[in-house]
């Protein structure tokens, strides 16, 4: 069987020692997130794709044996690296150009991080901004279920008389009574927390839980960064989370409010327990991110689940190569080879997060029964 391949996608095949990196990376964490995924694919069907939208990454019973090979690799870099080379195949990822057929090796890398956000059980002081759960009214559609055509697209928004119409934008919903509110923090805080999807709250007497993505009301993300550097206001360099911080700091509380109603997405959260400080939040995927060895993909153009060794010139760390699994999807990662690092929780991760963007060169390690599908059709050279 040959897998129609994506418009946007090609493929070619590199050797272990073309990886730079690939003998001194401690691939341990990337391991046990990689793990992580396949407790995940156990509950799916052998006949399941991967991911609809991405069928090049193939059915869950080609991963079968992967997961297998890396429930059973004993600690240490030896053995791990033995246990992927006898299971995967590294491939090189090459964004195409749907019309001009021109091919790139890179693609843009930013960076996202869990942040910790103080707050307060009820409206004080600074504390002006609620953080809101799903509201009861917000729908979301899966159109595979109506056209297998559309598998893996959803939709979201509210039905009015008998119709589903577009959900509330941002303005909208601050003057509403949408979502039960549970904690209320500083209005730049929590607009930088629904940018993140996830974060670790901390109260007045200490607690700490988690607001961990719950929904979106559907409507198209929009930087605000990029409309500070259209605007004059910033420099491109200079439209980071710390740069658009002290603009929204020497302007005060209006122009923030105006500046934030640009962007109508908006996030609603679940507040759960934070049983273990050591994993990450739950990506889309459903399985808590590892620092440094997840990333958010586009799922329109790859599969979640995948293993992928990243090449690229990281804040601070320059040259950076390692092995990461695409675990999370994001309203602005848009594209191939199009990817959001997660660098964790704390300062160094804000820090690095924050100054993320950087073109990474993508290879990712597909089983080899999927790799001997992507090229039945390719003449041997």
């Amino acid at each position: 069987m040959v897998v129609e391949r994506p418009e946007t996608l090609d493929f070619q095949p590199v050797l272990w020692d073309g990886l730079a990196g690939w003998t001194a990376r401690d691939l341990e964490p990337a391991l046990q997130a990689f793990r992580r995924s396949c407790d995940r694919l156990g509950r799916r069907a052998d006949g399941d794709w991967l991911n609809p939208q991405a069928p090049w990454a193939g059915r869950v019973e080609d991963w079968r044996g992967a997961c297998a090979a890396a429930a059973m690799t004993q600690p240490g870099a030896a053995s791990a690296r033995a246990s992927l080379e006898a299971v995967f195949t590294p491939v090189r990822l090459l964004a195409r150009d749907a019309e001009t057929g021109d091919v790139r090796e890179q693609g843009l890398l930013t960076g996202y991080y869990e942040p910790y956000v103080d707050v307060r059980r009820s409206r004080q002081g600074a504390f002006t901004q609620p953080l809101r759960r799903r509201p009861d009214d917000l729908v979301t559609v899966d159109l595979g279920r109506f056209d297998e055509s559309l598998a893996g697209r959803r939709i979201v928004g509210e039905v009015e008389d008998g119709e589903l119409v577009l959900y509330k934008d941002r303005a909208e919903i601050e003057t509403s009574d949408a979502g039960e509110v549970f904690a209320w923090g500083r209005p730049v805080d929590v607009f930088f927390l629904q940018i993140q999807g996830s974060g670790r709250l901390v109260f007045a007497d200490g607690h700490e839980e988690r607001a961990a993505f719950a929904a979106h009301n559907g409507l198209p993300y929009r930087s605000i960064g990029r409309e500070l550097v259209q605007r004059g206001e910033l420099e491109a360099h200079a439209a980071s989370k710390q740069g658009i911080e002290a603009w929204l700091s020497a302007r005060g509380p209006e122009a923030t409010a105006e500046l934030f109603g640009v962007n109508p997405r908006y996030v609603f959260f679940a507040s759960e327990r934070l049983d273990d400080p050591s994993l990450g939040p739950r990506g889309a995927s459903g399985v808590a991110l590892t620092p440094m060895a997840s990333i958010a993909v586009d799922t329109r153009v790859m599969a979640h689940g995948v293993p992928v060794w990243l090449s690229a010139d990281l804040p601070e760390l320059e040259n950076w190569t390692g092995l990461v699994i695409s675990q999370d999807s994001g309203g602005a990662i848009n594209g191939p080879l199009r990817g959001d690092f997660f660098w964790g929780w704390g300062e160094t991760a804000e820090r690095r997060a924050g100054t993320t963007r950087a073109q990474a060169g993508w290879v990712v390690l597909l089983p080899h029964t999927v790799v001997a599908r992507l090229f039945a059709d390719t003449e041997p050279a």
